[in-house]
């Protein structure tokens, strides 16, 4: 790799050194178990991929900010955004391309088929109780599309007594927050039920006078939404559930002509229905039935102007099958793909991919294996196999390292193939390799980190020739590192990462498109009187808004700051103050990013 601005190993060096002097004697965290990484209930510790999870906590520590902006502080992962709230957002996990991540609600896979991403900002983090971040090529569990990562979104689950949670709050851009809900449940049933309504004034989406469309007003944002799950458990290991996300409402966005109000009105549907069933002490079976919708329909004026909409139902039959020597994972799926749209005519509006999965995971004394593999056969453009293969080994009790390779792919959408004057029938599925290293040291709720890895995608569809037309054309080298450290030094909670990278056009040497190289982030938290007090910063490295890096977008940093106070009786008063040093920046070029702003709010938990 080139040498970058900030040099990774005297970094890696004095953090390895003295990180591990400071752990705190304390008393066991609560191990968590992920989902997404093995598609089986697998303890964080026990795993051999990259992984972050944020639960409800966080998630509300977040205040007034967006999932894309939530996601952008994580290891490894960037976002992009054209405007204010419920603009077009893209999340970029190691410099993969936004439509190279997988992303899922509730084991259901949701976005766009016709632009083949998903709009982060039009997810609402009320209706979220939980957030799987795994990061790497996963198309041999989850297919098409998983070469950067792929993100699990999980609703807002119910246990205990019948509680009542209710939030709201107020904030800078006229900004305003509200949800309520009810949950809990009994051995045999467990539900919640959650709304929420958001609005903000904003600002204008486009922040550059010269720039085409500019119109100075605000673009603002209004979005409704609720959340449920509902599950019963008639006997012992044995499930029946429902999940349900659904969101909507319009945005705001300036373009031609700017005398025109020109109005973005998107609905997300996402439900689901399951069984799960343990029939033996060894074979759990789970079968799940789900459907996604993404409606987006642009209005100018009031009057639609077009639609874009994708359904994709999906039917899914997992086996989990304890053996003698590990866990064996068997699974057929199969998704079906519909777009319409108003005013465009698409050559091909439907497909349909089956897929075959199996897995295998086990452990004997300090080595741990994984193994899996997957066959996709698309109606488009025919099957495609993917696999991958890890290997760990537990040194000591404190340092563990890994090893994997993995193969992934990511389908043409159907603007890339079938856009009229635009699209190219010819495309090949894009492919990736990945090799990654991971060492961790962790002791007493201490844990640092350190993960390479080099993701070499062929096939590459970028837009080439004349007329100008998607093109397998170019290669993309996704190189880099992650550091990571996460722990309790004398009362204070720590987390930090540093990613130092290379997302790079293989065929050009270029840097890819509204990536950076280098990213630093770090956030504290302690009780101060009371008060749950905690600080965030965040420095991006230069990126650039065009495939030949002749428009930069220089490095920015951010600081924002946060506090809670729990006021007795099940109440919360919370605040946070964003970008406090009111910074300019971009992350996608002459478009508007929020200055200095703060929120206020009050939080009801019932007992």
């Amino acid at each position: 790799m080139k040498s970058t601005p900030i040099q990774p190993t005297a970094f890696a060096v004095a953090l390895v050194a003295a990180l591990p002097a400071l752990a705190q004697t304390s008393s066991a965290e609560l191990t968590p178990v992920v989902v997404t990484a093995t598609r089986q209930a697998t303890p964080i510790n026990q795993l051999l991929s990259d992984v972050t999870v944020l639960d409800r906590e966080q998630i509300e520590q977040a205040g007034q900010s967006s999932l894309a902006e939530l996601l952008g502080r994580q290891p490894g992962v960037e976002f992009a955004a054209n405007g204010g709230p419920g603009t077009n957002t893209s999340v970029f996990i190691r410099g993969a391309n936004s439509n190279q991540t997988v992303v899922l609600i509730d084991g259901v896979r949701v976005g766009s088929a016709t632009s083949g991403s998903v709009n982060f900002s039009r997810l609402p983090l009320s209706q979220i109780e939980r957030i799987e971040i795994l990061r790497g090529p996963a198309s041999s569990l989850y297919g098409a599309d998983a070469i950067g990562g792929v993100i699990q979104i999980f609703t807002r689950k119910g246990a205990g007594a019948p509680r009542v949670n209710a939030s709201a709050g107020y904030g800078s851009y006229g900004t305003y927050e509200a949800s309520a809900g009810v949950q809990g449940g009994t051995d045999m049933l467990s539900y919640s039920l959650q709304a929420g309504h958001s609005k903000s004034s904003g600002f204008s989406a486009l922040r550059n006078p010269t720039a085409s469309g500019y119109n100075p007003d605000r673009d603002g944002y209004r979005n409704d939404n609720a959340s449920a799950s509902i599950s019963l458990r008639p006997a012992e290991g044995h499930e029946l559930g429902l999940n349900l996300l659904y969101s909507t409402g319009p945005s705001q966005y300036d373009t031609t002509p700017v005398t025109a109000d020109h109005v973005n009105d998107q609905d997300q549907i996402s439900y689901s229905a399951y069984s799960r069933n343990q029939f033996t002490e060894r074979w759990t079976s789970t079968v799940r039935l789900g459907r996604a919708i993404d409606d987006s329909t642009t209005l100018r004026n009031g009057v639609p102007n077009s639609v874009f909409r994708t359904e994709q139902n999906q039917v899914q039959w997992q086996n989990d099958i304890k053996l003698g020597f590990g866990e064996a994972l068997l699974a057929i799926e199969e998704l079906n793909q519909k777009i319409a749209a108003t005013g465009t005519t698409y050559a091909v509006t439907e497909r349909t991919i089956r897929s075959y999965i199996l897995g295998w995971n086990g452990s004997f004394g300090n080595h741990r294996l994984q193994l899996s593999g997957r066959h996709d056969d698309n109606s488009q453009f025919g099957s495609h196999d993917t696999g991958t293969a890890a290997y760990g080994y537990q040194f000591t009790p404190e340092w563990r390292g890994r090893l994997a390779y993995g193969t992934a792919f990511r389908a043409p959408t159907f603007n890339e193939l079938y856009y009229p004057g635009f699209g190219n029938a010819n495309l090949k599925p894009e492919k990736a390799r990945n090799r990654e290293a991971g060492l961790i040291w962790e002791k007493a709720g201490q844990q640092i980190g350190a993960t390479y890895y080099k993701n070499e995608v062929s096939n590459l569809i970028v837009n080439s020739g004349s007329p100008l037309l998607p093109q397998n054309v170019d290669k993309a080298n996704l190189e880099g590192w992650t550091l990571t450290y996460g722990g309790t030094v004398a009362g204070t909670r720590l987390d930090a990462s540093l990613d130092l990278s290379e997302p790079q056009n293989a065929k050009t040497g270029k840097q890819l498109q509204r990536r950076a190289e280098q990213q630093f982030k770090i956030s504290a938290s302690r009780d101060i009187f009371g008060w749950l007090s905690g600080i965030e910063f965040q420095a991006v490295g230069r990126r650039f808004d065009d495939a030949a890096n002749l428009n930069a977008m220089g490095g920015y940093s951010l600081t924002n700051l946060f506090v809670e106070k729990n006021l007795g009786a099940g109440l919360t008063l919370f605040a946070r103050a964003n970008n406090i040093f009111d910074r300019q920046y971009e992350t996608v070029r002459n478009y508007g990013t929020p200055g200095a702003n703060v929120f206020v709010g009050l939080r009801y938990q019932g007992k």
